[in-house]
Order: structure tokens, then C-alpha cells, then sequence
């Protein structure tokens, strides 16, 4: 009785920490946090082996071969998608994300090893690295719109997301001081021994959503479904609206990016201008993008509802790039991109994984990781392309922001479109009579 009684009162702390965030009801709490705990540890992971990614393309093949690497992730991502159907289609998702975490997993020993024995393999990390960061995070919210319905979607994404916030910032503190003592390979072994963790919670959270609730149990243990993930978003309108939204704001993203370091680099000579002028920038974006994932994006799911959530980020791009094209200084531009930048990593971001909370389970880790992956680097590809064109025809800064402006009013209209798809859908539903 001591025990028990002990237990619901750290329950009920928990509660309430986590309610300064986000609705959170009793039952609740702990999954919400061990959730949240798995994202930051899986965040973490990714931001200590990205400066390992750069210092190995940028110190071997350069930074030339790695613009060209991040091209080939698209056709990568194409070519590599069917294999995590098929698999997904015979097994269940338990079995699903532990079969996909100990391949990361493996892979970063494997990747260790080679680093040791003087292996150079600059190009084929940076592309594996790609591939690791959207495929893994995308089958973890995959699994977090499994295991809640789109209610609780809507309260408790925000507190699951500040994971995520929060370990990118861990993360980077992690790489910086651990870089220089333990070198590139030793790092890898660090992540590998991360994403080890983050495995055995998600079989923690799978088992505890199970148990005392048959049809939650009985569900889990089926197989993910025999519809491949391209096939599921070409099929479903719904669902290909969700590509494009993704590809256009990665496209957009992308190349308001290179405004700013083209701009940066027309006004600083020097690495060290140069590195201190990012450091700041990196610093504004994590920090305003946690204070709005825990203080902002909660309220804004609970209030206006996921749609209309969505059109946060297009409508601060739009001003942000309709006023560079008369005003491109670089002040301004830090300005907007930092606006931009934390707003895509916290509303945007918990607002394009809620989506798919009113999907099938097929959509959910099939389609999803489709779209995360292969949709997203096409964002940057065409971003690329537009850089390859514009450099050729001579485009100044205003001429770059002007094509963005012009993209993000595509943008809106997808989302529009998206909000009327799901209003369309709750007007069905609302209209289907209920089993007595």
C-alpha cells in the first residue's frame, strides 16, 4: 500500500510538470514522457554524428561531392523504399522498428570498423546518414500516431515534439565537447549505443499500451498491411496533398537557406566572420524554436486544431520573402530565416506528423516514411535545380526571394486544400450513424 500510494504521487507530479506544457490527463503522463524521453535520446544520437558527417565528406571528397551526395539521396531514397514495404508488410511494428533500429545500430559498429581499419567512406556516410535521419524519426512518429487517437494527438504531440527540441540541442552540446577527445569513429559508437536505448523504450511503451487493453494488443501484433509506401500516397488524395505540402516547405526552406549563405558570404570574408555569424544563428533558431514547442505549439493544436496550424510557417515566409525582395540586408534576412527556421523545427513540424493521426496503420509507417524521405530530399533537389538556374541566369538575392515567394503561394494552396479534405472527411463521419 506504501508503494502504491508512493507511485500515484510521482504520477501526479508528473502530471503536473508536464501540464505547464500541455493538457495531460493522469493516465497519460508517463507514456507521454517516456515518449518524449525516446525522441530526445533519438535526437541526440542524430546531432552527435552529424559533425562526424561533415568532417568526413568535407575533410576527404569536399564540399563539391557533397552538394552532389545530397542530390543522390532522392534516387537513394526511391530505390530503397520498396525494401521497407515489403519488409513492413510481413511483419508487425514492433518487429518493424526493431529490425530498422538494430540495422542503424549495426551499421554504425560496421561503420567504425572500417574508420579504424583507414576505410574512407566520406560520401557513403554522408548519404547514410540522410537516410538514417528521416527514416528513423519518421518511423518514430509513425509509431507515436499508432499509439494515440487524434485527440490525444492534438494535446500531447507538443510534448513528445520537445523531445526532439530539446535533444538537437543536447545533441550539438554533446558533439562539440566530445569531438575533439574521442574523434569521428569513437562518436559512432556513442550514437549506435543511443539508438540501442531508444529501441528498448519503444518495446517498453509497445508493451505498456498493450497490456489491459485487447484490441490495442490484438492490433499491434498484426502486420503492417501489403501496400507499398509510394503506392498508398499515389492512390490517396489526402495523402499526396501531404507529399506536395512536404516537398514545396523543404523547397522553400532549402532555398531561403542559400539566400542566406550566399548573402553571408557576400559580406564576410573570413571563416571565423563566417563561423561566429552561424554559431549565433544556430543558437536563436534552437532557442526560439523550444520556447515555442513548449509553450506555443500545445495551445495552438488545442484552440485552432491541426489545419489551421499549418498555416503558421507559409504565412511568415510569405512576408518574409515579399519583403527580401525589396529589402534583401542581411540583418533582415537573420531575421526572417530565424522566424522561419524555428517555426519549421516546432508548429510546422508537430503540425505535418499530426496528419497522419486520421490514417490508416499502412499510411502511418508506409506512406509516411515515403513522404518523410523521398518527398522531402526532392525538395532539395528542386531547390538545387532553381540554384543551377538562377546561378546561370545571374539572379541577385531579390530574384531568389521573389521565386520563393511565388512557391510559397503554391504552398498555401496545398494546404488549404488539406484543411478542406480533412473538414470534408469530419462532415462524412459526422453523418455515419453510430452501432447501438
Amino acid at each position: 500500500m506504501f508503494w502504491t500510494d508512493v507511485r500515484e504521487k510521482r504520477k501526479s507530479v508528473l502530471e503536473r510538470f508536464l501540464s505547464i506544457f500541455a493538457t495531460v490527463h493522469r493516465e497519460e503522463a508517463f507514456t507521454a514522457f517516456l515518449m518524449m524521453m525516446n525522441v530526445f535520446i533519438l535526437l541526440t544520437a542524430y546531432y552527435i554524428i552529424k559533425p562526424v558527417r561533415e568532417a568526413l565528406i568535407l575533410g576527404g571528397p569536399g564540399a563539391v561531392v557533397k552538394s552532389y551526395a545530397g542530390a543522390g539521396q532522392a534516387v537513394l531514397f526511391w530505390m530503397l523504399l520498396p525494401l521497407y514495404s515489403a519488409f513492413a508488410a510481413r511483419v508487425n511494428r514492433i518487429r518493424l522498428i526493431n529490425g530498422v533500429t538494430a540495422f542503424f545500430s549495426s551499421n554504425l559498429i560496421i561503420f567504425y570498423v572500417l574508420g579504424r581499419l583507414q576505410f574512407q567512406f566520406g560520401v557513403v556516410f554522408f548519404m547514410w546518414v540522410g537516410l538514417f535521419n528521416l527514416m528513423i524519426v519518421a518511423q518514430f512518429w509513425a509509431f507515436a500516431n499508432d499509439i494515440y487517437t487524434q485527440e490525444q494527438g492534438r494535446r500531447l504531440f507538443a510534448i513528445v515534439g520537445a523531445g526532439s527540441s530539446l535533444g538537437a540541442i543536447v545533441g550539438s552540446e554533446i558533439a562539440s565537447w566530445l569531438f575533439k577527445p574521442l574523434g569521428p569513429y569513437s562518436m559512432m559508437l556513442i550514437a549506435a549505443g543511443l539508438l540501442v536505448t531508444c529501441m528498448l523504450m519503444t518495446n517498453w511503451i509497445h508493451r505498456r499500451e498493450s497490456d489491459g487493453n485487447p484490441r490495442r494488443a490484438e492490433m499491434a501484433i498484426q502486420p503492417i498491411g501489403p501496400s507499398g509506401g509510394f503506392q498508398l500516397v499515389l492512390k490517396h488524395r489526402y495523402l499526396l496533398l501531404i507529399a506536395f505540402l512536404i516537398l514545396l516547405s523543404n523547397f522553400v526552406n532549402t532555398t531561403g537557406e542559400f539566400i542566406l549563405g550566399k548573402t553571408v558570404a557576400d559580406h564576410m570574408k573570413s571563416p571565423e566572420a563566417i563561423g561566429e555569424f552561424y554559431a549565433g544563428f544556430f543558437f536563436w533558431v534552437n532557442l526560439v524554436g523550444a520556447a515555442l514547442q513548449l509553450f506555443a505549439v500545445s495551445r495552438i493544436m488545442k484552440y485552432l486544431g491541426i489545419g489551421p496550424a499549418l498555416f503558421f510557417l507559409p504565412l511568415i515566409a510569405l512576408c518574409s520573402y515579399s519583403l527580401l525582395a525589396f529589402m534583401p540586408v542581411l540583418s533582415f534576412i537573420r531575421l526572417a530565416k530565424i522566424a522561419e527556421n524555428s517555426t519549421d523545427y516546432s508548429v510546422q513540424n508537430t503540425a505535418r506528423h499530426a496528419l497522419f493521426l486520421r490514417t490508416s496503420r499502412e499510411a502511418k509507417y508506409k506512406a509516411k516514411s515515403a513522404i518523410d524521405s523521398f518527398f522531402w530530399r526532392a525538395g532539395d533537389a528542386l531547390s538545387a535545380l532553381l540554384v543551377f538556374i538562377g546561378t546561370k541566369l545571374a539572379f541577385s538575392t531579390r530574384h531568389f526571394a521573389i521565386v520563393n515567394a511565388a512557391f510559397v503561394l503554391v504552398w498555401l494552396v496545398i494546404a488549404i486544400a488539406i484543411v478542406r479534405y480533412r473538414q470534408q472527411q469530419r462532415a462524412t463521419e459526422a453523418h455515419i450513424p453510430r452501432a447501438a
